[in-house]
């Protein structure tokens, strides 16, 4: 069927993400893309004529997520009245750029194959399939633009993602990022302050800065690292929340660490990957810094803003981690007392320099290292949200509890979720995107609760 005969009006499409912020960041430009077509989009794949995959290969098991979401598709019906003889299913993302179309060996029913520097490609290829059946795939190695110059459609309006960079110049062992992402580019200062001015300008509270590694950006373009130049130049835009990721440590520098203390609108929490507390495992990651330097990094923040809410990403499990390595990871996780801790079992990534290290330790020491972390991490995480008990916090307010539809739910200044009653009288649709002021009345490992003033 000829797609000038179905008119993309007539099509609905859904996007399924996987991974990071930046994937969700994309899926907003396909979203963007598809809707200036005329295309609508829907809550399901029931509902959807193009099923649009955005990808993660960081680790496997989002890969086999997605593997069988796509598979058990074959069995889910056309929607009646549906302007298309097939579902079209696409893959974009981290996985359609490392596999491209060899994806369709291994999953017969997908049509259309994308990668992350072609996200303007898309449009084309599916009408391509539609209009002339077969599969298309495409995968670029370097992009031919910058993402943010194709149309977007933010999932929140209160709420925005602003690129900064793209790609990845640090080539740790274990990461596939780099191979899949491209090398690091930033964007023009002008350029990012003039996009957060126009947020803002939307009604835009809260602005969240994207990168694989923000602290590097502008090196490409003026030699040296400016990160704490942007940081100034969004906080003049007017926002009301400013956030940022990722960092790596050895890109933090004092100027940045300096803004935590000085920045009206820099909310007062950090996502720094420390991945180990070993020099050995860090040497072997090429990470590029000792745990003398990341302790000193959080010894700096925490001058500048002693109340700064600290996360962080570790590893478990690195080929050639001894015990003696993980205790010192373990030492640095109950030294440091994360918010929150993002723990992994390392995951071999085909490509990468570490799936080819040799390691045999078992799997049930591995485990039971990853378990006795997961323990300290929840007590310090507990302790940590202890100190806002009692407190008034500034809560930006999302939506309601995924448990409880009478909870509004909604962020603090420390990225604390935080919960409390829908007051009689005021509805949600009335302060959803607003900030206001909750009382603490309990402090969970996880989560804020308190009554709203």
């Amino acid at each position: 069927m000829a797609l000038q005969q179905a008119a993309w009006m007539d099509v609905t499409f859904h996007v399924q993400t996987f991974g990071c912020q930046m994937n969700k960041h994309d899926s907003e430009r396909v979203v963007g893309m598809l809707e200036s077509l005329g295309c609508q989009a829907v809550g399901t794949i029931e509902e959807a004529d193009v099923v649009v995959f955005m990808t993660c290969c960081v680790r496997e098991a989002a890969d086999v997520r997605l593997i069988g979401q796509v598979q058990t598709m074959k069995n889910v019906p056309l929607r009646k009245g549906s302007p298309v003889s097939k579902r079209i299913i696409a893959i974009g993302g981290c996985i359609g750029q490392r596999d491209g179309d060899g994806l369709f060996k291994s999953l017969p029913h997908l049509d259309v194959v994308f990668g992350t520097n072609n996200l303007a490609s898309l449009p084309g290829l599916l009408e391509d399939v539609i209009e002339h059946g077969g599969r298309r795939a495409e995968t670029l190695e370097e992009s031919k633009a910058f993402p943010t110059e194709l149309p977007s459609v933010r999932e929140h309006a209160w709420a925005a993602w602003l690129p900064i960079t793209i790609g990845c110049n640090n080539f740790c062992t274990y990461c596939i990022v780099p191979y899949v992402r491209g090398r690091e580019k930033s964007r023009s200062l002008e350029e990012i302050a003039a996009e957060a001015k126009s947020y803002v300008d939307a009604g835009v509270k809260e602005i969240t800065l994207l990168g694989q590694n923000v602290n590097s950006y502008g090196r490409d373009l003026y030699g040296k690292p400016r990160f704490a130049d942007v940081l100034e130049a969004v906080d003049a835009s007017g926002v009301e929340r400013l956030r940022f990721a990722t960092s790596h440590p050895k890109d933090l520098t004092d100027q940045v660490i300096a803004k935590f203390g000085t920045l009206r609108s820099l909310m007062p929490a950090l996502h720094l990957p420390a991945q180990s507390g070993s020099d050995e495992i860090l040497a072997a990651m090429h990470r590029n810094y000792t745990v003398e330097h990341y302790r000193g990094l959080i010894d700096k923040l925490r001058s500048v803003c002693p109340d700064i809410a600290l996360s962080t990403d570790i590893i478990v499990g690195f080929p050639g981690e001894t015990e003696e390595d993980f205790e010192g990871t373990y030492r640095l996780v109950d030294e440091i007392g994360y918010s929150q801790v993002f723990t992994f079992i390392y995951s071999k990534r085909e490509g990468t320099p570490a799936a080819r290290m040799v390691d045999t330790t078992p799997r049930e020491v591995i485990q039971r290292r990853f378990d006795s972390l997961v323990e300290v991490v929840q007590k310090r995480a507990f302790e940590a949200n202890q100190r806002d008990l009692d407190a008034t916090v500034d809560v930006l307010v999302e939506g309601v509890s995924k448990r409880d539809s009478n909870l509004l739910s909604g962020k603090s200044p420390k990225n604390q979720t935080v919960h409390a009653p829908i007051p009689d009288g005021v509805s949600l649709e009335s302060i959803i995107g607003t900030i206001v002021p909750v009382h603490i009345d309990e402090a969970r490992t996880w989560y804020l609760r308190g009554t709203l003033l």
